[in-house]
């Protein structure tokens, strides 16, 4: 197995922070971690001669690269170095073309610049921002050797499916004097030589792609001196003040995008301040499923409070008397109200919505990236292209027949006004009828779609473990609960007396000033949002904090990793045992989660994947902070520098007080068990 690290930094570019390259820091990086491969790829530049000093001064292979801005997101372009100055020449030219922030290339530049892509390591940016989806990797894909991510998270759910590409892991670290951890994300590969074709053929094959180099992808190192843990679940156990917390710490401060639920964070102590933030919690929850909930409705009412019914019906009064008024006047027309264009009408131009929503969706299909093997397996790609194309032109024709009628209309409207100004015979008033029925069709569908909204109903229930979120609508009963939905000092005691009648309702409301008219929607219908206990109730204040906590851990699936500090200390074993260790054990298939725990139920019961012991010791007078770590079948944990623990004595000291204890206890239950 070997060890690389294709995204290094070392030097600060226009994309980039100030930094100063420390080739010290490069070289003791490199040593430490026992890396077998670099690539030097730094922003939209390539300095020839830096990369020949690191080449000279680093134990290691060392490719040549560049981070290209490519449109939507980063590509790293890898060369095997065998003619450096053609490939200098070549990133010069991106240079070139990218000499401010936000600037890129486009693909068709890209090759251009590169000529045949199949010569070196493509790697866009895949799970990491700012990655390259839809077209532009589309474009790209027959080049890409693997998809770099960002964590470890992301690296096993992208080993896992098959319709993804081959991950990896790499530090994408700015090396500078000022790099306080030296950096633990790179990637293994089952690989002899260490050739630019031989990793291309490597990635081709997941199975030769690992986070660690003996334990495959069960395992990934969390800290620079080596220290691995577990992709699914971990317990850190120790004694107090061991650094187990400090541990904890480390882990948060040197990864992104961490969950850290805190001991006692979400313990009771002071009932009404727990009260307030539960409630709180919950009004914010609340708020979050009404905009998904309303979000549709949203659209339609923005599109009806344009919708003006009294000055309608003013076009309409008008059109009618100067119709009446025309044919009166019938035999008493000149010349100039006699053309056929002084009472002609204009030409229909709107757009076609639907025609827009169907390219959009068909470029969907062509461009979606997570489910083109499955898409693909059902239609044919080629064909969605040449359908794409076809309603492409036809939304072309369809834009150019509305410049004309445009035009021909703006020709229509001076003819006409010149007609005016030169007879006294009335003119029929023009307005579009068709706009007219629209609107009214318009409020008749937002009066009906209100009117079922406002029908009492529940609508989305979850469980939680033992709890069940219900979300339920209903419509309000009276001012007052919709001032508490605005929470704003202003009186809708006016306004909701047109409540029933939803389009004289929605006028009312936009005549109150104060309000912001992107909040109108949440007017009309009441969501309700309650936590149930197992009986149906809503939840206690014990309940709450419970709650909370499956809440928080439910909540982490959006983060990269999960730390618990001593569930215990807030909550009774039953509840660890039935509800805790299931909601944690099953997050851990998808994430890596680390749990300190003094406590057996957790310890013990919820199966973890690793073990990782945290104790301090005494060296001379020196007091060293050192962690043992290994699976829970093995017999020794292991320290970094070699020092082993007997796991048995390690778990029965943590978790059960010791053998003796452990046994006394044991033989205690066994005698008030009842005996038949």
């Amino acid at each position: 197995m070997k060890k690389i690290d294709l995204h290094i930094h070392t030097m600060p570019t226009i994309s980039d922070k100030e930094f100063s390259f420390s080739i010290d820091k490069l070289k003791s990086y490199v040593s430490s971690a026992a890396i077998d491969a670099i690539a030097i790829t730094n922003h939209d530049t390539f300095d020839r001669n830096q990369f020949m000093m690191i080449k000279e001064a680093v134990d290691a292979i060392v490719y040549p690269g560049i981070e290209v801005n490519l449109e939507t997101g980063h590509v790293l372009i890898i060369s095997d170095g065998a003619d450096l100055d053609a490939f200098w020449a070549k990133t010069a030219l991106v240079s070139k073309k990218i000499t401010k922030i936000g600037e890129s290339i486009s693909v068709d530049e890209l090759k251009e610049i590169f000529d045949d892509l199949n010569d070196y390591l493509v790697i866009p940016h895949y799970d990491k921002t700012p990655e390259i989806k839809g077209e532009i990797l589309e474009r790209i894909i027959g080049y890409v050797s693997a998809g770099e991510v960002d964590s470890a998270k992301k690296f096993i759910r992208a080993i896992k499916d098959n319709s993804r590409l081959t991950p990896v892991l790499f530090s994408d670290a700015r090396i500078s004097d000022e790099l306080r951890q030296l950096p633990t994300r790179q990637t293994f590969v089952d690989i002899g030589d260490l050739t630019l074709k031989a990793l291309k053929a490597c990635f081709r094959d997941k199975n030769k792609v690992s986070l660690s180099e003996k334990d495959g992808n069960k395992l990934f190192q969390i800290f620079e001196d080596g220290q691995k843990i577990s992709t699914g679940l971990n317990i850190l156990l120790g004694e107090r003040s061991t650094g187990k917390t400090f541990t904890l710490n480390r882990i948060s401060e040197s990864n992104k995008n961490v969950k850290y639920i805190k001991q006692f964070s979400l313990v009771q102590q002071d009932d009404e301040a727990h009260e307030r933030d539960f409630h709180k919690d919950i009004s914010r929850e609340r708020s979050k499923f009404m905009e998904g909930y309303l979000s549709e409705f949203k659209v339609v009412l923005n599109d009806v409070v344009n919708v003006d019914l009294q000055r309608n019906e003013r076009l309409i009064d008008k059109y009618i008397s100067t119709l009446l008024k025309s044919a009166e006047e019938v035999e008493r027309k000149d010349s100039f109200s006699k053309t056929a264009l002084f009472d002609e009408t204009e030409f229909t131009t709107s757009e076609d919505p639907v025609l827009n929503a169907l390219i959009r969706s068909v470029k969907q299909l062509i461009e979606n990236v997570e489910y083109h093997s499955i898409i693909e397996k059902h239609l044919d790609i080629n064909s969605l292209k040449e359908l794409a194309c076809e309603l492409i032109e036809i939304l072309r024709k369809k834009n150019d027949e509305r410049k004309k009628r445009n035009f021909i209309n703006s020709i229509i409207r001076d003819i006409k006004e010149m007609l005016r100004v030169r007879t006294s015979s009335t003119q029929v008033e023009d307005i579009d009828l068709y706009r007219i029925k629209m609107d009214f069709k318009k409020i008749e569908k937002f009066e009906e779609i209100t009117k079922f909204l406002q029908k009492e109903a529940v609508i989305s229930e979850e469980n939680v473990q033992r709890f069940r979120v219900v979300a339920s609508r209903a419509p309000f009963n009276g001012a007052g609960e919709v001032k508490l939905v605005s929470r704003s000092r202003v009186a809708f005691s006016d306004a909701y007396k047109d409540y029933n009648q939803p389009y004289k309702y929605l006028q009312s409301l936009v005549n109150i000033e104060s309000l912001d008219p992107s909040e109108l929607y949440k007017y009309f219908v009441k969501i309700d949002y309650k936590i149930l206990n197992k009986h149906g109730y809503e939840v206690s204040g014990g309940e709450r904090s419970e709650f909370r906590l499956l809440q928080e851990i439910k909540d982490a699936q959006d983060y990269e990793i999960l730390l618990i500090d001593e569930p215990e200390s807030s909550f009774d074993n039953i509840f660890l045992k039935d509800e805790v260790n299931k909601i944690v054990k099953e997050i851990s298939k998808t994430m890596p989660v680390i749990v300190v725990t003094h406590n057996n139920t957790v310890g013990a019961s919820i199966g973890a994947d690793y073990c990782v012991y945290a104790r301090k010791e005494f060296e001379g007078t020196d007091i060293k902070y050192r962690l043992y770590s290994g699976h829970p079948t093995d017999r020794e944990l292991v320290s970094q520098d070699g020092k082993q623990l007997s796991n048995f004595d390690v778990i029965l000291n943590s978790l059960e007080a010791g053998d003796q204890a452990y046994n006394e206890r044991r033989k205690g239950y066994e005698a008030i068990k009842d005996r038949k």
